[in-house]
């Protein structure tokens, strides 16, 4: 079914999509149309799939033998638009590839 590291790589992707959505699409037409119902929307599912991305990074850093540089890495792409995606084909991907 979904291993651990799958679902950490659904939340990382998610994460990342509903970052730019946020970043990209929702803040703009917020302070262009003065609309702020698309930050509303977005805003708690963005939040709640950022501490989940977090969440799991700490809980993996020990599985995945990650040091500190690479662990601090997968905390800022967090932050960074498009980072989770970068983590995922950098560090997640081969992971679940080796099996």
């Amino acid at each position: 079914m979904f291993s651990s590291l799958n679902i950490f790589r659904i939340v990382a992707l998610l994460e990342g999509v509903s970052y730019l959505l946020l970043l990209f699409i929702a803040t703009p037409i917020k302070y262009l149309v003065n609309d702020p119902q698309y930050v509303k929307l977005l805003g708690m599912p963005h939040g709640l799939l950022f501490v989940a991305y977090v969440a799991l990074a700490v809980l993996f850093k020990k599985q995945f033998s990650w040091n500190n540089k690479t662990f601090l890495i997968v905390l800022l792409a967090a932050i960074i638009p498009f980072g989770t995606f970068y983590i995922d084909r950098k560090y997640l991907k081969p992971l679940s590839e080796n099996g």
